[in-house]
């Protein structure tokens, strides 16, 4: 009778997420989008690293990229470490036009991933993935 008496006391808690613990290691639906960010920030620093010419350009728009990376980490939980930005996977091109190019080709799949992130996601994202989606699409603008 004891042990009826915890279990039906027990119970009303269980659904209440007071025993519930969240794994900070789970898949997050966002967990692509931040990785593409963090990749994307690392695309400017090789192509800064390439055309310094271009860096007066470039670097305000790579640092909005680690802010969105930042922000994406706080929002799923991530720690800062999850920010290191993964190699680059091609060097870029060596002419600065081409250099842009590659750049702008980066800005809009980033943009298409952002703002199908923001159609699929939760109210309580939109606001930073709308955010995200719009700059991309600035940065195009900006590279042309």
């Amino acid at each position: 009778m004891l042990r009826a008496t915890a279990a039906l006391a027990a119970a009303p808690l269980a659904g209440c997420g007071l025993f519930d613990r969240e794994d900070p290691e789970r898949d997050d639906p966002l967990d692509p989008l931040l990785a593409a960010t963090v990749r994307l920030a690392a695309e400017y620093d090789a192509v800064i690293a390439a055309q310094p010419a271009l860096a007066e350009r470039l670097t305000p728009l790579r640092d909005a990229h680690r802010a969105h990376a930042k922000a994406l980490a706080q929002l799923i939980g991530r720690p800062a470490s999850s920010l290191s930005a993964s190699p680059v996977p091609s060097s870029p091109p060596g002419d600065p036009s081409a250099a842009l190019a590659h750049l702008q080709a980066a800005e809009k799949a980033g943009q298409d991933q952002a703002a199908a992130a923001c159609l699929a996601a939760p109210a309580d994202r939109t606001a930073l993935l709308g955010s995200i989606t719009a700059a991309r699409a600035t940065h195009q603008e900006v590279l042309r």
